[in-house]
Formats: structure tokens, sequence, C-alpha cells
């Protein structure tokens, strides 16, 4: 991991790029941006599946990969709530449970990469892991499911886990390359 932490845009004890300043809060706005309207809306436009596409899930994730954890439960608390007060979606009596399951997987994401360390690729699988166990947790807590926790766990999870097997696969490589790029632009501007 540490030849990637050289590579990657960061000092080898750092692994995600400052969350705050111009940039950084801009680029995160238009990831909550995609997470809360485009993506979803293009998923419903086409008639795609949101259930396996999870389109709110990447922008999430990602921050949280590239920003911290901070950044991350920020983004993924505001995405659903953005959403729902705009378009109604998620509906009602869904919205605590993604709200709880976006900020864990923006949070976890980022903490298991910054505060622990660990390798892009493990801190997705922990993060969609912990993710999935807080919206069932939620889920079920608040009433929002009738069914039965076997019923709902095929009906709402296994859909999704062909987005979850994309994000674990393409999120970390993205994050590399933004961290990557952002080190080159950095060795750029200090040699000029």
């Amino acid at each position: 991991m540490a030849e990637i932490a050289a590579t990657n845009g960061v000092s080898a004890g750092q692994l995600t790029l400052p969350a705050w300043g111009i940039k950084p809060l801009t680029i995160q706005l238009l990831l909550i941006i995609a997470a809360a309207f485009i993506l979803p809306a293009a998923a419903h436009a086409t008639g795609l599946p949101v259930r396996v596409l999870l389109p709110m899930h990447w922008p999430v994730l990602f921050i949280g990969l590239v920003y911290g954890w901070r950044s991350g439960a920020i983004a993924g608390v505001a995405a659903p709530l953005v959403s729902f007060a705009f378009s109604g979606m998620p509906p009602a009596f869904m919205l605590p449970s993604m709200m709880f399951e976006l900020a864990a997987y923006g949070f976890l994401a980022g903490a298991f990469r910054e505060i622990f360390k660990l390798n892009a690729f493990v801190a997705m699988a922990l993060a969609l892991i912990g993710g999935r166990i807080i919206f069932l947790a939620v889920a079920f807590s608040t009433g929002a499911v009738a069914q039965g926790f076997g019923a709902y766990f095929m009906a709402a999870m296994v859909p999704g886990l062909y987005a979850a097997a994309a994000q674990l696969i393409i999120l970390p490589f993205l994050a590399a390359i933004m961290l990557r790029d952002d080190k080159r632009k950095n060795i750029h501007e200090t040699d000029a």
C-alpha cells in the first residue's frame, strides 16, 4: 500500500485529499448533486432498476474514499435528504434508512482509508458490508419494512450485489487516479 500512497497524490501517511477549499468543496458538491439528482433521475427516466444500480451510493462512497470520513458522512446524509426534498425520492418511509446507510458508506469508506490506513479495496468491502447492516437495522427498527427479514433481504439486498461488486472494483481505481492526478498537479505547481 505504501507504493500506492507514494504515487497517488498524497504523502505516505495521508491516503485522502484535503476536503476543504474551493476545488474540493466544488467537486464534493457536484458529486452530491450527481447522487441526489442526476444518477437517480437518469435511472428512473430510462426505466433502469435503482435497486440494481444503486445510483446514490456511487458518489457517496467515492467521496468517502477520496475526501475522507467527514465528507463521506456529510454527503451520505445530504444526498438522500436533498433528493427527497426536491423529488420525493426515496419514499418518506425509507428516507431514514437510506440516510443512515449512505452516511455509513461514506463514513466507513473514509474512516477505513483515512484513519485505519486500509487498502482502498478492503475499505470499500468493509464499508459496503457496514452500510448494508446499518440499512437493515434502521429499516427494521423504524418499521419501514412489513416483510420478514429473509424476504426483505432477498428483495432489497440481493439485486444490489451487482452494483456493489462493480463499486468494489471500480471506485478504488477511480479514487487512486484522482489522488495520483492531484499529486501530479501539485508537483507541477511547486516546480513552477
